[in-house]
Order: structure tokens, then C-alpha cells, then sequence
């Protein structure tokens, strides 16, 4: 598989590999979304069909969960499933306090409900995510279509009080048209460069009218799988600093990986 992929995508795999390692027979898992995840779902497919484990899953948008009934998983609601052991999910960008920013895809208002009814979030990301400082990545901001232009205004206001060096912001678009989550709200990508205080914007974001939520993650990661593409793994805990895991070997690609790395 290594002589197959680009780099970026052996070091997703390989973050993925140890991350599903944490999974165990019974348990309640929410799937991420995004490029990361979808490695991730592969992998997890992939253990369970060897090793006959039982599990449910609860996915965290549309496109996750068609891929994980797919590929032969037990998908289920949050609200069938109540609580979660674990959640894995991808990031597009951390920091040393393992606070995130999330929502490249779009699907971060579902992501954070499922992560936050779990008992743990376990982050998988490539060397590239890691980040002395988030706001690099345009922060998305999920908000009802109803009143947009209202609510952008809102929002350009309370961001001239914060600590940013950017306060463009602008409508995510699909085509021509506005990109629509699996909630049918809309999406407000903030591009701030820098925020220097990632828990009060979280929190001042949720107060205008019309944000329905923010992509900060702030207190919800637990810990960080990073991989690289010649199979090493370095895990962040909440404690600082990175521990480097058991390297992942790159077997033969099995079938549920095909369509991947083209």
C-alpha cells in the first residue's frame, strides 16, 4: 500500500490504523467526517470484519454514514444509541491545548454533538494539522439561512472587539449556489489568520442570533493521533507534549481501500 499512496494519504492511514486500535467489541462509535475519517471508517471496517467485533456506530453526516453501511458496519442514531464509548474524528487544524478547529466539510455542528455525547474524542489528523496557534484555517460558522445577511453583519461587528488579524467574512458556496449542511442551514467561513483567544470566541460567536454553531472545538478532544506517512504515530494528550506510538506497517491493500489515493 506505502508504494501506492501519495504521503499525505500514508500518514492519514497510518493515523487511522492506531486510532481504531482503540476500539473494543461492544462499544458505541461515533465516525467522523471528512478525508481523514473516511480512512478511518476504512480501517475500522477492515478490524471488524477480521476479527468479527460487534459494534454500532453513529456517523456524523449524511456521506459517512452511506460509506459506513457500505462497507458492512452497524449504523445507528445518537438517539438510538443515547451515549457514545468513543468517538474518532479528523481536524483541520489543533494546538498544544488539543483545542480544534473543524468543520472543512461542513459538518461540524453534527460533529460536536456526537463528540460531546461520548466519554472520549479521539482526534486523527496528518504533521500539517498541528498548529502553535489555530485561526490559519477560515473558522466555519454554521448559521440559518433565515436572516443570513443579518447575521453576517452581527458577526463582522463582534469580531472588530476580538483579538484576530483578519475579519473577512464570507458565504461558503457549492456552484453557484450556497453550500447547504445536512441540517440545511448555511455556512459563514470566518478567515481571522489568528485567534488569540479560541474560548471566547467560541462562546461570543454562539450568542448572535442566527449562529446555530461555531466549528471551535474547546475542551472536547481528549487526545491527538498524528500520523506520518513512513508509519510513524505520535499521540497528544491533554497532559502537553507528544509520545510516539507503535509505527503502523503497511500491508496489501484490501478492497475497502481501493477507491482511495487515486
Amino acid at each position: 500500500m506505502a508504494t501506492e499512496l501519495s504521503p499525505i494519504d500514508r500518514a492519514k492511514y497510518a493515523a487511522s490504523k492506531r486510532a481504531v486500535d482503540l476500539v473494543e467489541n461492544g462499544m458505541r462509535v461515533g465516525l467522523g467526517t471528512g478525508s481523514t475519517a473516511a480512512w478511518m471508517v476504512r480501517c475500522l471496517a477492515e478490524r471488524v470484519k477480521k476479527e468479527g467485533l460487534s459494534i454500532t456506530c453513529v456517523p456524523t453526516s449524511e456521506r459517512t454514514g452511506e460509506l459506513a453501511r457500505e462497507l458492512g458496519l452497524e449504523v445507528v442514531t445518537l438517539e438510538e444509541a443515547s451515549w457514545l464509548d468513543l468517538t474518532i474524528d479528523g481536524t483541520d487544524e489543533f494546538d498544544p491545548e488539543l483545542n480544534l478547529i473543524k468543520g472543512g466539510g461542513g459538518a461540524h455542528l453534527r460533529e460536536k454533538v456526537v463528540a460531546t455525547a461520548s466519554d472520549r474524542m479521539v482526534v486523527i489528523a496528518d504533521p500539517g494539522k498541528e498548529v502553535a496557534q489555530l485561526g490559519a484555517f477560515p473558522l466555519p460558522v454554521e448559521v440559518l439561512a433565515f436572516g443570513l445577511a443579518a447575521t453576517r453583519a452581527l458577526i463582522e461587528e463582534m469580531l472588530v472587539s476580538l483579538d484576530v488579524l483578519g475579519r473577512e467574512v464570507t458565504l461558503r458556496m457549492n456552484g453557484d449556489k450556497p453550500f447547504v449542511t445536512d441540517e440545511g442551514n448555511h455556512v459563514l467561513d470566518l478567515h481571522l489568520g489568528r485567534i488569540g483567544n479560541a474560548r471566547q470566541m467560541a462562546l461570543v460567536l454562539n450568542q448572535v442570533p442566527g449562529v446555530v454553531e461555531n466549528g471551535l472545538f474547546v475542551d472536547i478532544c481528549d487526545q491527538v493521533i498524528v500520523g506520518h506517512p513512513d508509519g510513524r504515530v505520535d499521540i497528544h494528550g491533554l497532559s502537553g507534549g507528544a509520545q510516539e506510538g507503535d509505527p503502523v506497517e503497511f500491508g496489501e491493500p484490501d478492497n475497502i481501500f481501493a477507491d482511495l489515493g487515486d
